[in-house]
């Protein structure tokens, strides 16, 4: 069987870097990674920001698209196909699809807790987020309403240490992966 997580979170939670740490993980190295898509499609049409059915269904298309590549390989993807519901609640009836259906294509999934919920001194936007405190924290509980029924799901607050919170999920992730082999000393000094 293979092993196909997900990694989701609200803007600061740490996801984008946290799946990109993994990725140079050599214990990962038989993994496929696939990166978030609404940056990327955010980034190529900033029009999509007020289009929101097109850019939900866009999303759902294409992260279809790229886990039906794989076949049966083992994947982590920044975020999955549940997510567009999270932010768009109509893309599941628009690609005729259910919740339930979409929980089928992922073993496990890891929510990490916005850095909103320890406030200004520790939440940033930028560029493409630019959601304020009280979204974020809004978009956090949607994320968990859509997912926290799929029976691997895992939830990480956030928390002031970063490293600490990394640590965490690193070792939650590997687990989920079926990863026992311990990081040798020279990959422990280029993860953290």
């Amino acid at each position: 069987m293979p092993h196909r997580i997900v990694i989701t979170g609200a803007p600061a939670s740490g996801k984008t870097e946290m799946f990109d740490r993994l990725a140079s993980d050599r214990r990962f190295r038989a993994f496929a990674f696939l990166p978030e898509l609404a940056r990327q499609l955010l980034i190529e049409n900033p029009g999509f920001r007020t289009d929101r059915e097109a850019f939900h269904r866009e999303i759902y298309r294409r992260q279809v698209a790229r886990e039906k590549e794989l076949g049966g390989r083992d994947f982590v993807t920044d975020r999955g196909t549940v997510d567009a519901f999270a932010f768009h609640p109509e893309t599941a009836q628009l690609v005729n699809t259910t919740i339930t259906h979409e929980y089928k294509r992922y073993d496990s999934v890891v929510h990490l807790g916005s850095a909103a919920d320890l406030g200004d001194t520790f939440y940033r936007t930028d560029s493409v987020r630019q959601e304020t405190i009280d979204e974020a924290l809004a978009i956090e509980k949607a994320i968990k309403s859509v997912w926290s029924d799929h029976p691997g799901y895992h939830f990480l607050p956030a928390l002031e240490n970063y490293e600490q919170k990394h640590r965490e999920f690193n070792a939650l992730v590997a687990r989920l992966a079926g990863i026992t082999e311990e990081l040798d000393n020279r990959d422990a000094r280029t993860s953290v």
